[in-house]
């Protein structure tokens, strides 16, 4: 799987299942949210772990820029918040500070 689509994928099951946590905590739902939130956890945790990057440290960092880019991704789209010019432009700067973290030659 190619890392940028490896990456969504888990920012989706991550935000799924810290959804669920949060519907069943904040919004009152059933702690049935639970069982498919914490599957959907495994599943972020299980897709991480595809990352093409050698060290675990350096997959988290680069994922996180992408994290953020779902994050505002679902405040827009199921919450109904438009991100403004600040949220973009940060999002920005994580995406960058990701594909340099991830994408860089190093040596040894």
């Amino acid at each position: 799987m190619a890392t940028l689509p490896l990456y969504i994928a888990a920012a989706l099951a991550e935000i799924g299942g810290c959804f669920a946590v949060w519907a069943w905590l904040r919004l009152g739902r059933s702690a049935i949210w639970l069982l498919p939130g914490g599957a959907s956890l495994l599943l972020f945790a299980w897709l991480l772990t595809l990352s093409p990057a050698a060290l675990a440290g350096r997959a988290y960092a680069a994922y996180g820029g992408v994290y953020i880019a779902a994050s505002l991704g679902w405040l827009w789209l199921i919450e109904g918040q438009r991100p403004d010019r600040w949220d973009l432009a940060g999002v920005a700067l994580c995406l960058a500070g990701a594909a340099v973290i991830l994408l860089v030659p190093r040596s040894g």
